[in-house]
């Protein structure tokens, strides 16, 4: 399996398990799907299935899931704690390996629309799905729920599905699907049978309310256990860490006199998501996830694998790390090119902020700090992962271009699906590097407020990380230029070019000002 994709679609149904069996077996018929977890409760009359495989695979089994889940699940029925719109409520696509954030918006679109032509169910597109910026959040796509949209679907324009009619689906109602990261679903359960302290503190927690910023909550009551339940959306788990989210439910439980009974995962957890916690309690200094066991049996396994094939490579020291990467740059192709190597760069200057930062946590001249920089070193975790993607995405999209110019142009029809093909693949081209430079100005905006906290006798790497992430901005920058110039719609143009610009002359801003702070600091010595 080559190119892994995650599907975690979520059903309106959470006690009749011979639904859910029948639901899973849909799934498992597609070859090349490996179910890996289902979750059932019935508070929420809710089930959460996950699967891996490749990206048609996924396609394929989430639209015979949401077939059967039509056939067997009545919502004029249904009754349950968690908010929903369908039988198949929501279907979320999420790259995994060799698979872009792209690729996924394609396969929720594909997905939605084959629901809505085979199944007769409207489809709304959430999160980098959506076509329309209200309804990027799924709680406002699923506002009214079931019942709501029923009375609205016909008649208020803003309820008009992105594929289908306008029309709801007598049973299975609507279905949302979409393209996001990892989500980790969360619970913190109360001691107090009180709904209204749940929902209290479920608003001070969720970003929508003022509280964290990747965190959605929501309060319920679970009734078969007298007791009330914070549910909680980690939507991105590295920059709001779930021990952050637990402590904040914490102390807001604190101040009704209300104690806290335990917490629950829902479905598969990354296992980052744990050490992050593990870390937390346990205050462990110098930690590394070198040191988790399984981590470090599999490293061993894989080296044994390449020794007794044959493969195993001479120790040629830190040269030996740096890859083929430049070579691959220095040969006679046009891609990689400079806007991978823009990407590289700001990926480095990632790489620089966390080793100031591994190099500030666990000692004690810094122990004021330590949790702030134990943020940004998340973030910065997260930033070079994306910007790492980006590398091959800015190769992989100009090679769309190529693509979309050697479609046949022999009729005037062909010539217009072939300029439209190649307007749309440069489009993409674009939003790549602006990708580039979105994060790399995130990078350089971390590696100022490590600069003011971080371990001083590190400063000429931050301020080298800095010079780095400019110069991904800049490259990333001439890379925008050139692709607009061949787009012919001025609108998307105008947008892209001032965004870009905008976001470089702000790094300059803030690269200037580290490099004076690093000449001030060198006069000192």
């Amino acid at each position: 399996m080559e190119k892994i994709v995650e599907c975690i679609p979520n059903f309106s149904e959470g006690r009749r398990v011979e639904v859910v069996d029948a639901i899973v077996e849909s799934i498992k018929s597609v070859p090349g799907v490996v179910l890996l977890d289902r979750e059932m409760d019935g508070s929420h009359n809710r089930c959460v299935i996950t699967f891996v495989g490749e990206p048609d695979a996924c396609v394929e089994a989430a639209v015979r899931a949401s077939g059967k889940a039509a056939e067997l699940i009545d919502l004029n029925t249904h009754q349950g704690e968690h908010p929903r719109l369908g039988a198949t409520d929501v279907i979320p696509f999420v790259p995994i390996s060799k698979v872009t954030m792209e690729d996924c918006v394609r396969l929720a679109r594909e997905t939605g629309r084959r629901i809505a032509t085979e199944h007769k169910i409207p489809v709304y597109l959430y999160e980098a799905a959506a076509t329309r910026p209200d309804r990027a959040n799924l709680a406002d796509v699923r506002k009214g729920e079931f019942e709501g949209l029923k009375k609205e679907i016909e008649t208020n324009v803003n309820r008009k599905p992105d594929f289908g009619e306008a029309k709801i689906h007598p049973t299975a109602g609507g279905t949302v699907v979409g393209a996001r990261p990892p989500l980790v679903a969360y619970n913190v359960n109360l001691a107090t049978s009180d709904i209204s302290i749940a929902k209290k503190i479920a608003k001070v927690v969720r970003f929508g309310g003022g509280g964290l910023r990747y965190v959605k909550a929501l309060g319920f009551e679970l009734k078969d256990r007298g007791i009330v339940q914070v549910s909680m959306n980690m939507v991105n788990f590295e920059a709001t860490p779930l021990f952050r989210a637990f402590e904040m439910v914490k102390r807001e439980a604190e101040r009704y006199g209300v104690a806290v009974l335990g917490s629950e995962i829902v479905g598969l957890v990354p296992q980052a998501a744990l050490n992050a916690c593990s870390d937390f309690y346990l205050q462990l200094e110098g930690f590394s996830e070198e040191q988790i066991l399984e981590n470090r049996l599999q490293v061993a396994l894989v080296e044994q694998d390449r020794a007794i094939s044959g493969i195993a490579d001479k120790d040629q020291g830190l040269a030996s790390s740096i890859g083929s990467f430049p070579d691959l740059v220095a040969s006679g192709t046009p891609a990689p090119g400079g806007g991978s190597v823009a990407a590289h760069c700001g990926m480095l200057g990632a790489a620089l902020g966390q080793m100031m930062g591994n190099l500030t946590i666990g000692k004690q001249k810094f122990v004021a700090v330590e949790w702030q920089v134990k943020d940004i070193l998340l973030q910065l975790d997260e930033l070079r992962i994306i910007l790492k993607q980006t590398i091959q995405d800015d190769a992989e999209s100009f090679n769309g271009v190529l693509q979309a110019m050697k479609l046949p142009k022999n009729t005037e029809a062909e010539k217009l699906a072939r300029e439209n093909a190649i307007q749309e693949a440069t489009k993409h081209a674009v939003a790549v590097p602006i990708r580039t430079v979105e994060k790399s100005f995130e990078v350089l905006e971390l590696l100022d407020d490590l600069a003011e906290i971080g371990n001083p006798n590190v400063l000429t790497d931050v301020a080298v990380g800095a010079q780095l992430a400019t110069v991904a901005i800049r490259g990333a920058y001439y890379n925008v230029l050139i692709n607009l110039s061949s787009i012919t719609d001025q609108d998307f143009v105008k947008e892209s070019q001032t965004k870009a610009e905008t976001l470089l002359e702000r790094a300059q801003e803030i690269a200037g000002k580290l490099e004076q702070v690093l000449k001030q600091a060198l006069k000192k010595l």
